[in-house]
């Protein structure tokens, strides 16, 4: 593996390596699928950058995450074409599993989570995914494209069933009626407001391993401005991260991935925000064995 020029943290020496890091961020500025506005193929870059003010020491576990070892990959030559670039990212991501890491890939347009899902699919056969997003994604195919961002989970689910969608507040009625006809597993915004979801029952019906995909349009504007297709009324802060806390807590989550944000040089908080919650979900994923000084 090659280590990037601008490692995302950039913790101290020794915690970056990446012959020994257990976990490895993947920049992949690909957004060849999207369908308004632009910006996601910087997105990476200035999340590396962000992450730099990101204090080492995190709050809701009471440690330092980084001392697990976060190692950040060299950004790929990424193909225009859209298959070559998903068969790339799941070559990636397939060989990062195989070595034991727990891979964070930064988009990038959503489309790229279907690469990552099937290297997921090659290790654990049996897994979920919960999606984080403000959109469905469920179309078949968006613009005459089946590889469009708002067709990701449409190709997910022809990997796995067991799909957990939350944050949703924008859908075709095709999709709405997907939902319905399929008894899909999904959180509406308003339902997660009225506290008319159950979480825990939901989770439960999940497999053990889990793949986690967020699209930063799922967060509200205060949290995250700056995305291409960007919605009103979403998730605040806090209650992510509780939500987060609360799915790593439950299950053996393999990898994740943050994809969606626009980059935007009149904008700095928005990456910081992503650079914070990749860290908080780091900590999360590895809370047990850095409390016990593993």
């Amino acid at each position: 593996m090659k280590a990037h020029g601008t490692p995302f943290l950039a913790p101290p020496d020794g915690y970056d390596d990446p012959a020994v890091a257990r976990v490895v961020v993947v920049p992949f500025g690909y957004e060849g699928n999207v369908s308004y506005g632009l910006g996601t193929a910087d997105g990476p870059q200035a999340v590396l950058e962000a992450s730099q003010q990101v204090e080492f020491y995190d709050d809701w576990i009471d440690a330092e995450p980084y001392r697990i070892g976060i190692a950040t990959l060299a950004t790929p030559p990424i193909p225009g074409d859209a298959p070559a670039m998903i068969d790339l990212l799941a070559d990636i991501t397939d060989q990062l599993l195989a070595q034991g890491r727990f891979p964070v890939v930064v988009g990038g347009d959503h489309s790229i989570s279907s690469g990552f899902a099937r290297s997921v699919a090659k290790h654990h056969p049996r897994f979920g995914v919960i999606q984080l997003d403000a959109h469905a994604d469920l179309r078949d195919r968006y613009e005459d494209n089946p590889l469009s961002h708002a067709s990701v989970m449409a190709r997910i689910r022809e990997l796995t069933p067991h799909t957990l969608q939350i944050g949703i507040r924008s859908m075709a009625v095709e999709e709405a009626q997907q939902v319905k006809q399929e008894n899909l597993a999904m959180c509406t915004m308003r339902q997660w407001r009225r506290g008319a979801f159950d979480l825990q029952a939901a989770l439960d019906a999940l497999p053990e391993k889990l793949f986690i995909t967020v699209d930063v349009d799922a967060f509200d504007w205060s949290v995250i401005a700056s995305t291409g297709t960007p919605e009103p009324g979403g998730l605040l802060w806090d209650e992510t991260l509780e939500l987060l806390q609360a799915v790593f807590a439950a299950k053996d989550v393999v990898g994740c991935d943050v994809v969606e944000l626009s980059h935007r040089p009149t904008d700095p908080n928005s990456p910081f925000a992503v650079a914070k919650l990749i860290y908080k979900m780091i900590g999360f994923k590895f809370a047990d064995r850095l409390t016990t000084g593993a």
